[in-house]
């Protein structure tokens, strides 16, 4: 079954190597499956030539939106198997999830997507604006006044969090847990044993995504009262940092990985 892995080998993202990871994983579900690499800005082109389609390190698909759009609608038309499944419902889909999220109750940095709607988050010196949008950072600013057109930016507080911490999950079970101890520096990052409270607060939006399978990377910060407080939940190329694990981990991430795409596929 011929497999074809998107990636973007060349994509400069900071404090990461994205081309390292790929290869790495590729060196290794290659002794599983038949392999070829493209860039996503020809996966439409390409996939009909393979069985299903691997989406990996694509990097953010504003940089490539119309190409992407054009690659999801053929896969379903076509009813080609993607991995991740196309029916994540976080960041594959945008970020209207943190308005949902916040609507519901769930443990969420506040979100709301109109400077008209301000009141509705918690009063402090300075918001988090970006684009409804965005990815990675991109256009990312810090404003005491928020402003932009409704529904196209989201709007949260700037909180003074302790540290960010990422928890890693092929289908609903926990891989591993990486820390950045330095609010400063994102993707300086450190083993984590979370405890038991943590690994609740993380299923929980694996739970809620509802995907059957694929990997998933909930990100979380660490508020000043302690809790922790969803930032991000990556679930259509989530970058994994495995060249920070030891080999015994590694080892056992390849393992749940290739045993989800075999189930996946069949």
């Amino acid at each position: 079954m011929p497999l074809l892995y998107v990636t973007d080998l060349a994509y400069p993202a900071r404090g990461r190597r994205y081309c390292d990871e790929d290869i790495f994983l590729t060196a290794r579900l290659r002794e599983h499956f038949d392999l070829a690499l493209c860039h996503p800005a020809d996966a439409r082109s390409l996939m009909p030539g393979f069985d299903a389609v691997i989406v990996r390190n694509s990097g953010p698909v504003l940089h490539y939106q119309e190409e992407y759009d054009a690659f999801r609608a053929a896969a379903l038309a076509a009813g080609t198997p993607v991995y991740n499944p196309l029916t994540g419902r976080a960041d594959m889909a945008g970020k209207q999830y943190l308005l949902d999220l916040t609507a519901a109750g769930y443990p969420v940095i506040p979100t709301v997507d109109d400077p008209a709607r301000l009141a509705e988050l918690p009063q402090v010196p300075e918001y988090v604006v970006k684009p409804k949008q965005g990815a990675d950072s991109i256009g990312l600013t810090f404003t005491a006044t928020p402003a932009g057109e409704a529904g196209a930016v989201l709007i949260q507080p700037r909180i003074d969090f302790a540290y960010e911490v990422s928890f890693y999950f092929v289908d609903d079970t926990f891989q591993y847990a990486l820390h950045a101890p330095d609010p400063a520096r994102r993707w300086e990052l450190r083993p984590y044993e979370p405890t038991g409270e943590d690994l609740a607060f993380a299923r929980a939006f694996v739970e809620w995504n509802t995907l059957s399978h694929g990997i998933q990377r909930v990100d979380a910060c660490r508020a000043p009262s302690g809790e922790l407080l969803l930032v991000e939940l990556e679930d259509l190329n989530p970058y994994l940092s495995l060249d920070l694990l030891p080999a015994a981990v590694q080892d056992a991430f390849v393992t749940s990985f290739t045993g989800s795409l075999h189930s996946f596929l069949n």
